[in-house]
């Protein structure tokens, strides 16, 4: 039988065995399925043994058969890319910015809104200081 030996992230067999890189997550929730489903372990003990709860484990089974291994990838969780600074609406403030170098942050974000883009006041204000279009200030030094 196959098990997965979690102290030493190998999985091991009657024949010798396999190393398994520690932040391989799709192999240990493999062998986590492998453990719940063809061993006498069970799910909830299996779910247990890998960390997760019995749903989770439940949630991984039917990724597992729906979609194969590749289900069984961690996904980055939250916005794919960013909807309110688009590539236009950055576009935009760069424009903006060069034509009135002295427009706040408040006035540009207006501007911008009046053509129907949507970008608040703060976004604005990331994109100025992402592109480092600051107003440069004067600095008071005293002379002796």
């Amino acid at each position: 039988m196959l098990i997965f030996d979690r102290e030493q992230h190998r999985l091991v067999g009657p024949q010798g065995s396999l190393p398994v890189l520690e932040e391989d997550d799709i192999t240990r929730k493999l062998a986590m399925l492998i453990e719940g489903e063809c061993d006498a372990l069970g799910p909830r003990q299996a779910a247990e043994a890998f960390g997760f709860s019995k749903s989770r484990y439940y949630q991984i089974r039917k990724a597992f058969q729906l979609h194969g291994s590749k289900a069984l990838a961690c996904h980055k969780r939250g916005p794919k890319r960013q909807y309110r600074r688009t590539q236009e609406v950055t576009r935009q403030v760069i424009r903006h910015r060069f034509l009135d170098p002295d427009a706040t942050a408040e006035v540009i974000a207006q501007k911008i809104r009046q053509t129907g883009l949507t970008i608040s006041t703060r976004s604005v204000e990331r994109v100025i200081e992402d592109f480092g279009l600051q107003k440069k200030t004067s600095s008071l030094s005293s002379a002796t």
